[in-house]
């Protein structure tokens, strides 16, 4: 018998350089704590699938944020092929597939340090970037999926007393509970990163950097489109 999670960490890889299969195309979202990655990424799932429909493809042409529900389908999916399947590591496969969605699910992902989780997320990563036209929130996503060709990394920064005073506005935070938030998000995003990566995220991880304190969000969403059509990740044929 096989065994799942040994078999499942050597093989999923996001590039096949044997076949030059590449995953994509997609976008990742990371963010400081107090930047709406959602809202941008919703914003963009809704535009890039009406785009879709006004080029010459018109198939498979929703693109989707990923958001808990389509995360946990992945990892159910996952589990069908181990119960399916003659693993011998079955029942351990499935505990650290749910552990995974249940990471993601409750916000403790940036907690977990088990070296096989942390495999198991990148894995899953990988399959959402490879289902195409995907938009991924956060979890690393933009580090570990830094060398893949056909795919725009976004990141969204803002000087932290911004951060701060949005935070307070948007859940009636004092300040020094807004400021606290704040640096303990930081510090755990960017522990977790350094997790996946070895080290900590740097500017060349990401293809572009937008300052949320000084854009609206239509401005940020508008850029992306530019950006995706200049890049020819999105047909550069066809107007809104």
């Amino acid at each position: 018998m096989k065994n799942f999670l040994k078999s499942y960490l050597l093989e999923s890889k996001c590039i096949n350089l044997e076949t030059g299969d590449y995953p994509g195309p997609f976008l990742t979202i990371s963010r400081q704590a107090g930047c709406s990655a959602k809202r941008i990424a919703i914003k963009l799932s809704k535009i890039l699938t009406g785009y879709s429909y006004m080029s010459e493809t018109k198939t498979d042409v929703e693109w989707k944020w990923v958001d808990k529900d389509m995360f946990l389908g992945v990892v159910q999916e996952m589990i069908e092929e181990v119960k399916s399947g003659d693993y011998e590591d079955a029942e351990e496969s499935i505990r650290f597939l749910k552990e995974v969605g249940r990471a993601f699910s409750d916000e403790t992902i940036y907690d977990i340090s088990d070296d096989k989780l942390i495999a198991t997320l990148k894995g899953i990563i990988c399959r959402l970037a490879h289902q195409g036209r995907t938009i991924i929130v956060g979890r690393s996503s933009g580090a570990i999926l830094k060398d893949i060709p056909n795919k725009l990394n976004i990141r969204l920064e803002a000087p932290s007393d911004w951060r701060i005073n949005r935070m307070m506005q948007i859940k009636d935070m004092t300040r020094s509970e807004a400021e606290k938030y704040i640096n303990e998000a930081d510090i755990k995003r960017d522990a977790f990163i350094e997790k996946i990566i070895g080290r900590t995220a740097e500017n060349e991880d990401f293809d572009v950097i937008f300052n949320y304190a000084s854009l609206e969000d239509d401005q940020i969403v508008d850029a992306v489109i530019n950006i995706l059509r200049n890049k020819k990740i999105i047909s550069p044929h066809h107007d809104f």
